[in-house]
C-alpha cells in the first residue's frame, strides 16, 4: 500500500479520494477549505493537512483535482506547493482539466526537481467520480504511468496513456469539443420533437438504440424534456474547458467553428443566471424552461 496525497476536495476530489483510501492506501487530503478536508478525513479515516506541502510531503503519489490553470499552478508550484516538497521519484497526478502549457510546465519543472508527473484529466461527471467508473486521459512519462495505473484504476474504468506530457489534456480538450456538439444536436433536435407534438418518450426509446444514440442521450435526453438541469458539470466549468480548447486551437491552427458557437451559448446562458445549470442546459436557450 501506498502513502497518498489528495489535493482537492470538489465533487469530483472528494470521491476519487476516497476510492483511493477504500483500497487500502493510506491518504492524506488537502483543500482550500480546510472544513472540506476534516470533513473528508472524519469520514474515511485519513489526515488533513494544511497546506499542500504539507500533504505532500512524505507521499509516494500525490494526486490533485482543482479548477484551472493558476489554481494548479499554485497547489504543484506556489508558496507551500506540493512539488518542491515531494520526495525524489514521487509521483504527482493533475486529474484537472486545465491547459496542455500549464501540463507541460508542471512537468518540467517537476523533472528539474527530480519529480515524476502525469496530466491525467477525468470524464464521467460527478456520478462517475462517486461510481469509481472515470475515464482517465493520461500523458506523462511511460514509468510514471506504469508506477501510478493501479492508484488511478481505484477511480478509472478506463485509464488510457495518451503519449507524452500535455497529451491527456488535450484529449480531454477532444472530449469536451465532442460533448459540446452533441449537447446542442440534441438540444435542438429535443425542441424539433416538442414543436412537433412527438411522444418524447416514444421518441428517446425509439432512436437511442440506432444511430443518433449518444450517452448524452441516454442520460440526459429526459431531463432535457423535464427542464432539469442539477447533474454537478455546471455551463460554467464547461466554458472554462471550451475556453482552453479554442485557446489550443488557434496554436495548432485547428478550426473549431461549432464549439465557438456553442461555447458562445453558454456564456449567454451564464449572463442570464444559469452558469451552475449542468451542461444539458442548452436547451433552454430553444425552450422557455
Amino acid at each position: 500500500m501506498s502513502k497518498v496525497a489528495f489535493l482537492g476536495m470538489g465533487v469530483m476530489g472528494y470521491p476519487m479520494a476516497g476510492h483511493i483510501a477504500a483500497a487500502g492506501h493510506e491518504v492524506t487530503v488537502y483543500n482550500r477549505t480546510a472544513a472540506k478536508s476534516e470533513a473528508w478525513a472524519a469520514q474515511h479515516g485519513g489526515a488533513a493537512a494544511l497546506t499542500p506541502a504539507a500533504a505532500a510531503a512524505d507521499a509516494d503519489f500525490v494526486f490533485c483535482c482543482v479548477g484551472d490553470d493558476p489554481d494548479v499552478l499554485s497547489v504543484a508550484l506556489g508558496d507551500d506547493g506540493a512539488i518542491p516538497a515531494m520526495k525524489t521519484g514521487a509521483v504527482f497526478i493533475d486529474n484537472s482539466t486545465v491547459s496542455a502549457d500549464v501540463a507541460r510546465q508542471v512537468y518540467d519543472a517537476a523533472k528539474a526537481m527530480g519529480v515524476h508527473t502525469l496530466d491525467a484529466p477525468v470524464s464521467g461527471g460527478q456520478a462517475g467520480a462517486e461510481n469509481g467508473k472515470l475515464t482517465v486521459m493520461v500523458g506523462g512519462d511511460d514509468a510514471a504511468f506504469a508506477a501510478a495505473l493501479p492508484l488511478m484504476e481505484c477511480y478509472g474504468a478506463r485509464v488510457v496513456h495518451m503519449g507524452g506530457a500535455g497529451k491527456g489534456q488535450q484529449a480531454k480538450m477532444v472530449n469536451q469539443i465532442c460533448i459540446a456538439g452533441l449537447v446542442q444536436a440534441l438540444s435542438e433536435g429535443l425542441s424539433f420533437a416538442m414543436d412537433a407534438g412527438l411522444d418524447t418518450d416514444k421518441l428517446l426509446e425509439a432512436i437511442s438504440g440506432g444511430a443518433a444514440q449518444s450517452w448524452q442521450m441516454v442520460n440526459r435526453g429526459e431531463t432535457m424534456v423535464k427542464g432539469e438541469f442539477d447533474f454537478g458539470f455546471a455551463i460554467d466549468w464547461m466554458r472554462k474547458d471550451l475556453r482552453i480548447c479554442l485557446e489550443e486551437a488557434k496554436r495548432n491552427g485547428a478550426d473549431l467553428p461549432l464549439t465557438e458557437i456553442v461555447a458562445g451559448y453558454y456564456a449567454e446562458l451564464s449572463a442570464d443566471g444559469f452558469g451552475r445549470n449542468d451542461t444539458s442546459s442548452l436547451i433552454r436557450r430553444l425552450r422557455q424552461f
